[in-house]
């Protein structure tokens, strides 16, 4: 997160600090005990969604469905928390594939930007760069079911990777974190064409072109950390994340899928 000097003086528990960003909130996702709702992969929760399908309520008869038809514009939402730049990218598959990550990159819908229609609260805050300054403004993106669904249930994935301002450290890059959403899809026009994936950019630092500003890596699975896990060592703080991923300034730039 980027916290101003003093603030960061006052946090006291890493957990405080990793339940705060990366956080999917509409469609409403699966959420988890372990990762305090959110799955950051610097704090080791790998993907590909935020809790595993074994733990998922979707199924259960007390589950309060997100209902979808074929061809809806869904607005997916999610909120800034402090962070800025980066990418999210979107994916969408049946359920009870929703533990695997092949089946995921082979169903991406959308990329956009992190920052698609947000920003900093003080634009003229420079502390950690330009239009890099604290702000949790709520920012979204739409996408289009595809029509070549059928009826029943599937599962969201919703990555942001690319972010940057770790600890209020200028020029350093997140991991990535993931949260999933499940939904029922029902009705609508029907197509065997498949939707092919698009890339909208436009950002707050770049708001006419079709780019995003971002930090670290461009590609999704770059900053996972592979097998690797954080290895806590008592009152260090940071210790407790593989974060920051990569440090150097901000680039410009798309997708590298």
């Amino acid at each position: 997160m980027i916290f101003h000097p003093k603030t960061i003086l006052a946090l006291s528990a890493f957990s405080s600090l990793c339940a705060g960003h990366g956080m999917l909130s509409y469609p409403p996702p699966r959420g988890n005990k372990e990762w305090f709702g959110t799955c950051a992969a610097g704090a080791g929760c790998k993907g590909p969604c935020d809790s595993p399908k074994s733990e998922s309520q979707a199924q259960s008869p007390y589950f309060k469905q997100t209902n979808f038809q074929r061809g809806q514009n869904v607005t997916v939402k999610w909120n800034r928390l402090n962070h800025p730049g980066g990418f999210v990218r979107l994916a969408i598959v049946p359920f009870e594939d929703s533990d695997s990550w092949d089946d995921f990159n082979n169903n991406v819908i959308k990329y956009t930007c992190y920052e698609t229609n947000c920003g900093p609260d003080d634009p003229n805050d420079n502390t950690f760069g330009d239009l890099a300054g604290p702000g949790n403004a709520g920012c979204s993106t739409t996408m289009t079911i595809p029509e070549n669904l059928p009826d029943g249930l599937f599962t969201i994935q919703w990555i942001w990777y690319g972010g940057g301002i770790y600890y209020g450290e200028v020029d350093t890059s997140f991991g990535e974190y993931y949260g999933c959403s499940d939904v029922n899809i029902k009705g609508g026009p029907t197509s065997k064409s498949r939707q092919q994936p698009q890339f909208v950019g436009g950002d707050i630092a770049y708001p006419n072109e079709n780019v995003c500003r971002y930090w670290g890596s461009n590609r999704v699975g770059d900053c996972n950390f592979g097998n690797r896990y954080p290895n806590p060592i008592p009152n260090d703080l940071l210790s407790e994340s593989l974060e920051p991923c990569n440090r150097g300034p901000p680039q410009k730039g798309i997708p590298a899928e």
